[in-house]
């Protein structure tokens, strides 16, 4: 049902041409769409890996209902999995009834169990240790661009002046042993001179980062860029694509990521985390055969990798939970539920015990406030929800027409290239400014943070005032000095800078994913509208707190989360009494945001690339009929199916040769039309190369039987060939009268291939995943052609 020729120029803008069979989920392959040669004599089927050895070892075929063939029941890359055959076929395993060898089938079921929770367990060890060791090797190379550590070249600043006895409370951010690039080239610390040796080190050091992440990622792992949540959504619905989340993507993923966050460029390490957990989760899978053989299982355990993935990135367990249920995930079973709990609070505590960041924490901007929010502050968190959402918006839209500019023109052709310019623009504009200069993560720590005594930060330099209050470490009353107000320029020249050059970075040929935007607010409790509910010697707004909120109404602007964000908001700061403020702005986001476009980033890139998405999000409100989608149309050529009896092998082959479709309906006969079943063309395909090598009599000439009884053949004819067993004999059907949302669904919550329409038992036509979101993109006005790889 799906062309059997796709152009594809999707994956981050790299363009495939070759599809090389041997390879399986866990390989890196080029493609540009499966292609059969019926004259081959070598018929080898892609995923035959998974089902061990070739096909000479087979023995001879008399009936594919009793001889399974290897490769069938399989899928091509590039294709929509069959969720409810994969359900059939896990079910299968299990015995039925009870038998002589009832506790040897007790055992099998308690390991069956077990082997879930086990895989659960190796992918939170394996993503938690492999998000440690990325945070601790990003942390370490975005200082090496600013200076070394003399002790050992190993160590960041802050971990090299850490066992400094020279290091004073002033100064804590220098010591003897962490010198500069300008003091080991030229002695010196202060001046032009040195000044300009560390900007001219720190662009060298940006581009040579840059450059080894772009050519690693172009070299050898074309699917590493990008954050790989819009391919990942794609995949959980039932997608195939082959190498995504293979061993290769995430070897080079889990480098460049670390090369690309230490280059400086304006991205995130948080969404490309989760594609690293997906690359464990699928390749973990491979260890054990119930999730190895079965696609529908393996993404229920994609499924919970995402929240791992999230876990590990945000130090939210729980809310990454909540992020795959909401955000990612297609088909969400309560057990998958429990099972991401397991593993992401497996990776939580893995992350935890390796302590990349030396605070005890699993992030580095986590902060702790308790100072009570005043009810006249919704205003306020609302009005951040207000920018939030337009923010959003405007990135979208602005980001999705720079990727359809790179994907269109020549600019998609230089990727090196235009890695390089954008990093050298970067470096050279983020130098001079503080806040730009330093690491994503440091700048929202610093953001988030809430001023105190023992704060060196520029934002907190207040001018002298009363005495500090009883409480130790907290401010006294006092006016902003001059440094408050240069600090609060610099971030709002950092906020135009991070606008424009996040809008050019996100979908280059490295591993990005978004940062949290982030505000700041400062004290000024003599306005007048503060006077009324601002008592004196108290806190009246605590300034992270809008930080805080801040970065949840831009965050959600751009991907449209609601719950999930403010959990992963909450689980960060660990501010309880704050739930009500983040839901208000997010809510507040999420609502002005969808009034200027429906779709967040993540639906945005699906769209641009022409993934063959079917959105549960989005409502199907229009009154059409099965009928006005299916095909053939008025005009089009029959529609191509078997017969129960009346075809031979040749007629069979000549009508693949003929056609691209992934199946055809099987019927009694052509007068007829009446529906027996649905056979794939892949499975068609290897079960008569398979008989014609190993079944005795199999010729041009035999005929080819559907049917469950063979009826008696003449002596002088070729031997038969069975072919029910490959049939499947429920396919989904609906009536020519049924309602397209109706029908829509059915898709959506079935997971469907394809579905059958009929009339009064007899075949009309048939509708594919396809053939909907054609129907769709031709509601809303888009480019019907657009869909599966554009």
């Amino acid at each position: 049902f799906y062309p059997g020729r796709m152009e594809n120029s999707g994956y981050c803008g790299e363009s495939f041409s070759s599809l090389q069979s041997g390879t399986s989920d866990e390989d890196m392959v080029e493609v540009s769409g499966p292609t059969v040669d019926l004259s081959s004599t070598d018929d080898v089927p892609p995923l035959e890996r998974d089902y061990g050895g070739g096909l000479n070892g087979l023995p001879k075929l008399m009936d594919l209902l009793e001889e399974p063939v290897p490769g069938v029941g399989t899928y091509e890359d590039f294709n929509t999995i069959d969720w409810v055959r994969e359900k059939s076929k896990d079910r299968d395993r299990h015995p039925r009834g009870k038998s002589k060898e009832s506790t040897w089938a007790l055992v099998k079921g308690i390991s069956d169990a077990f082997s879930g929770w086990l895989l659960m367990l190796l992918i939170g060890l394996m993503s938690g240790a492999l998000a440690g060791g990325i945070d601790i090797s990003a942390h370490w190379m975005t200082d090496l661009k600013e200076g070394v550590c003399l002790n050992g070249f190993w160590f960041n600043h802050e971990h090299c002046c850490w066992s400094s006895n020279e290091t004073t409370f002033q100064e804590r951010d220098k010591c003897p042993q962490w010198k500069s690039w300008a003091e080991l080239i030229i002695g010196q610390s202060e001046g032009p001179f040195a000044y300009i040796m560390n900007y001219l080190l720190y662009v060298s050091w940006a581009l040579l980062f840059a450059f080894l992440a772009v050519s690693l990622v172009r070299a050898f792992a074309p699917y590493a860029c990008g954050s790989g949540i819009p391919e990942i959504k794609t995949i959980l619905s039932g997608f195939i694509i082959r190498g995504y989340l293979g061993k290769w993507t995430l070897i080079i993923k889990t480098i460049t990521l670390v090369l690309a966050v230490s280059s400086g460029l304006s991205l995130g390490k948080e969404g490309p985390l989760v594609h690293v957990a997906c690359c464990c989760g699928n390749i973990l899978c491979h260890l054990f055969t119930k999730y190895r053989k079965n696609e529908a299982k393996r993404r229920e355990v994609l499924s919970a990798a995402a929240a791992v993935g999230v876990s590990v990135a945000f130090g939210a367990p729980i809310g990454g939970v909540l992020f795959s249920l909401e955000e990612v995930s297609y088909y969400f079973p309560l057990k998958t539920l429990w099972r991401s709990f397991f593993a992401a609070l497996v990776a939580a505590f893995t992350l935890r015990s390796i302590n990349p960041f030396g605070n005890s924490r699993l992030v580095l901007f986590y902060v702790e406030f308790h100072t009570p929010w005043h009810l006249l502050e919704l205003l306020p968190f609302v009005l951040l929800g207000i920018f939030g959402g337009a923010w959003g918006a405007f990135f979208i839209r602005a980001n999705i027409a720079w990727c359809r500019r790179r994907k269109s023109t020549r600019l998609g052709h230089y990727p090196v290239l235009e890695v390089l310019v954008v990093t050298a623009a970067t470096a050279v504009l983020a130098f001079p400014n503080g806040y730009t200069r330093m690491s994503t993560s440091e700048l929202i720590s610093e953001l988030f943070n809430d001023c105190g005594l023992l704060d060196a930060s520029q934002l907190c330099t207040y001018a002298n005032g009363s005495e500090p209050k009883s409480g130790g470490n907290a401010l006294p009353d006092r006016p902003a000095g001059a440094e408050v107000y240069s600090a609060m320029w610099q971030l709002a020249l950092a906020l135009l800078f991070k606008v424009l050059v996040t809008v050019v970075t996100f979908g280059m040929k490295v591993p990005s994913g978004l940062f949290i935007p982030s505000m700041l607010a400062y004290y000024h409790h003599d306005w007048v509208i503060f006077r009324g509910w601002c008592s004196p010697g108290a806190d009246c707004i605590t300034p992270g707190l809008y930080a805080m909120v801040g970065a949840a109404a831009c965050l959600g602007g751009v991907t449209r989360m609601t719950v999930s964000l403010v959990v992963i908001m909450f689980e960060l700061t660990g501010g309880l009494e704050y739930i009500v403020p983040l839901m208000a702005a997010t809510m507040t986001s999420k609502w002005v945001a969808d009034a200027m476009g429906r779709e967040g980033i993540y639906e945005a890139h699906i769209r641009l690339n022409g993934y063959p998405f079917l959105e549960p999000k989005e409502e199907f409100s229009h009154k059409t009929l099965a009928m006005d989608v299916m095909r053939p149309r008025r005009g089009d050529p029959p529609l191509s199916v078997l017969t129960r009896d009346g075809m031979t092998v040749e007629d069979v082959e000549g009508l693949i040769a003929d056609t691209t479709y992934s199946g055809f309906p099987v019927v009694v006969s052509h007068e007829s039309q009446r529906l027996m079943g649905f056979v794939l063309r892949r499975d068609l395909i290897i079960s008569i190369e398979n008989a014609r090598k190993r079944q005795d009599g199999v010729v041009s000439s035999s005929r080819i039987f559907f049917a469950e009884y063979t009826p008696p053949q003449p002596a002088s004819s070729p031997a038969p060939l069975k072919l029910r067993g490959i049939m499947d004999l429920s396919p989904f059907t609906v009536t020519d009268h049924t309602a397209m949302d109706i029908v829509v669904d059915i898709f959506r919550k079935l997971g469907l291939r394809q579905c059958l329409v009929t009339h009064n038992g007899r075949l009309l036509g048939i509708i594919t995943k396809k053939d909907i979101l054609k129907h769709m993109a031709q509601i809303a006005n888009r480019d019907p052609d657009s869909i599966l790889f554009n």
